[in-house]
């Protein structure tokens, strides 16, 4: 009998072990034949970073015809740059797969003279790249770039950085955007108001200009990187309206006051329906290469025009406490202080807040997908729905923390210094609101100016409430005299040191932000909203996101030893979570599949005494009978 149930347990065992086999080969064969036969890809990351967006998508599918991309590429062994090269191939693949046959590429490996040639006709720069085609490692020269013809155009990509592959998808889009707009001639004209001693997107602020060392400017950048976007200067007279051809309109920070006849022309551009307004200004007025950084408070007759629109500029500056621009510097006594200046607000994405709480609502086009962005010197705003007819939305898009308080005083002293004295009341102060719709008028009806009381179609104003949002404050400030004339070669001439030695980091942090905002602004005031998308690829996803610890709780009265600790403190718990991730990563899973594997033994351990036990009250009972 013993024998016979030793028999039967066998067998079992051996079914079950033939059925899990079974199972085992039959999962391995359809997830072998769906990656084979599917062309689906799942990409669950903010970014899409592995997949391509929309936006794109819609591009080349509303080609007139196709487009086609040479892609020169070297590999050389080089686990990197192989990455980088397969990385490439599958995102052409997805244009083309997406692009309805209106997108073809080549892959060309540049390994021969003739190709290199090939290569270097086409506009593209040669790279010096790391090879180990042989045991030995080596440095040769090759080609990574893409050149692009779309009809009688053609255009490239010069090089290709194999260290980035975030930003890929948004250069090639922008580029095949830019090929399109030359072939089917579209200009995307934006017009910017002058004559109003404004801050100007032409100014060369953006780092620290020393001797002969020019700085660039936005505008500069914006016509290089993406140049289907034209910047007109408008000039605004009273017995001419805007030319109604420009897809939207900029005012930025001014100097003079506006007219009530000017601030109509400005009405009666928007009241036509379907157009943008976007003003980048403040109540805080700062003159450039001022490295007392002295600011004084007008709001230029500004608040007449938005406050009609639902959206009021009040006549202040706002302080942030909780949230500002901060850096380290060594004193003369050899000891670190951290010098802050709350009037340059550092906001950011924090995934914790509410959407009505949020310091940066990164579904705006505006500030998509962004983490961090800098506005210096901004006043409160203040949302007036009733100023607008029903179905205007008016919203805010950028606030401060509830640590910020505001100061009312005719001069504001903006200067880097350790301690500030903030007035109460401490609470969230909104600095960037929009209102879009079928706007009413911001002005009564007039004889000189006859707008529509209302706009036919839905316009939109965008009010970022920063004066020197559009450069680097501490550049802005810092920087010395341009020489003119014949002194012009001289380049600049004197300036602030610490000044410009603080403008280089604030640089590196935010410019980049700063002119991916100005290009998304861009792409919302023409109506291009696909496009935004693709802007968040240019940012690097960060690998790590730490919403579960709190930044520091900066109060107003905290001195140096205060703010100190409790950055210490903010330091310490984001590497401690860091180093929990790294052992979950490489201690825990290991765990997890012994545990698990601990207890499938158990459990088998557990049965087996079971039947044992249950065998053992049996036999007595059949040697009874």
């Amino acid at each position: 009998m013993a024998t016979q149930a030793t028999q039967q347990k066998k067998r079992r065992i051996a079914t079950q072990t033939g059925l899990y086999l079974t199972v085992l080969v039959a999962i391995t064969v359809l997830v072998n034949w769906l990656v084979a036969g599917s062309t689906t890809r799942w990409d669950t990351t903010k970014t899409e970073r592995y997949t391509l967006s929309q936006g794109s998508a819609r591009l080349v599918r509303s080609l007139r015809e196709p487009i086609k991309v040479d892609a020169y590429v070297t590999t050389g062994g080089i686990a990197r740059l192989d990455s980088f090269v397969r990385d490439l191939t599958d995102l052409l693949k997805e244009y083309a797969r997406k692009s309805n046959g209106k997108f073809e590429f080549t892959l060309i490996e540049a390994n021969t003279e003739e190709l290199r040639e090939q290569a270097k006709d086409g506009g593209l720069e040669p790279m010096t790249f790391a090879s180990q085609k042989t045991d030995q490692a080596s440095i040769a020269q090759g080609y990574m770039g893409l050149v692009f013809k779309y009809g009688s155009e053609k255009d490239q990509i010069p090089q290709l950085n194999p260290s980035r592959t975030d930003g890929l998808e948004f250069w090639i889009t922008n580029k095949i955007r830019e090929l399109k707009d030359k072939a089917e001639d579209v200009k995307l004209r934006i017009g910017i108001v002058s004559g109003k001693d404004e801050l100007k997107l032409s100014d060369n602020n953006l780092i620290a200009r020393q001797g002969r060392q020019g700085s660039p400017s936005i505008e500069q950048i914006i016509q290089q990187a993406f140049p289907f976007y034209k910047t007109e200067s408008v000039e605004l007279k009273e017995g001419e309206p805007i030319d109604e051809k420009l897809s939207g309109l900029i005012i930025t920070q001014p100097g003079k006051d506006y007219t009530d006849q000017e601030l109509r022309r400005v009405d009666e551009f928007v009241m036509r329906g379907g157009k943008s307004l976007v003003v980048i200004a403040s109540a805080v007025s700062m003159k450039a290469q001022d490295a007392t950084m002295q600011a004084s408070l007008n709001l230029h007759n500004l608040d007449k025009l938005i406050a009609g629109y639902g959206i009021n500029m009040k006549k202040n500056a706002v302080l942030d406490f909780g949230a500002n621009f901060g850096i380290p510097v060594l004193t003369a006594t050899g000891n670190v202080s951290q010098i802050r200046n709350p009037g340059i607000l550092r906001l950011y994405n924090d995934p914790r807040l509410d959407k009505d709480k949020a310091l940066l609502d990164t579904g705006f086009a505006a500030f998509f997908r962004m983490e961090e962005i800098s506005f210096p010197f901004a006043s409160e705003l203040e949302l007036m729905p009733n100023k607008q007819p029903k179905g205007v939305e008016i919203s805010a898009v950028a606030r401060s923390t509830p640590q910020a308080s505001v100061t009312t005083e005719s001069t504001v002293d903006m200067s880097l210094k350790p301690q500030w004295e903030p007035k109460p009341p401490m609470k969230q102060r909104i600095v960037a609101a929009v209102a879009k719709g079928k706007l009413k008028s911001a002005f009564p009806k007039s004889d000189t100016v006859k707008a529509n009381e209302q706009a036919p179609s839905s316009s939109r104003v965008l009010v970022i409430s920063s004066s020197l949002f559009l450069t680097n404050p501490f550049a802005y400030a810092g920087n010395g005299q341009e020489m003119s004339g014949q002194f012009q070669m001289m380049g600049s001439i004197g300036g602030d040191r610490q000044l410009q030695a603080i403008a280089n980091p604030y640089a590196q942090r935010y410019l980049t932000p700063t002119i991916l905002a100005v290009k998304n602004m861009f792409d919302w005031m023409t109506g291009d909203s696909d496009l935004i998308a693709t802007s968040a690829k240019i940012l690097s996803e960060p690998n790590l996101t730490y919403a579960s610890i709190a930044e520091p709780d900066i109060k107003p009265g905290d001195n140096e030893a205060e703010i100190r600790r409790k950055d210490e403190e903010y330091r310490k718990a984001r590497e401690g979570l860091q180093q929990k991730v790294q052992w979950s990563l490489t201690a825990g899973v290991p765990v997890a599949f012994a545990a698990l594997g601990l207890a499938r033994w158990r459990r088998r351990e557990s049965g087996r005494t079971k039947r044992r036990a249950s065998e053992q009250r049996k036999s007595p009972e059949k040697q009874g009978r």
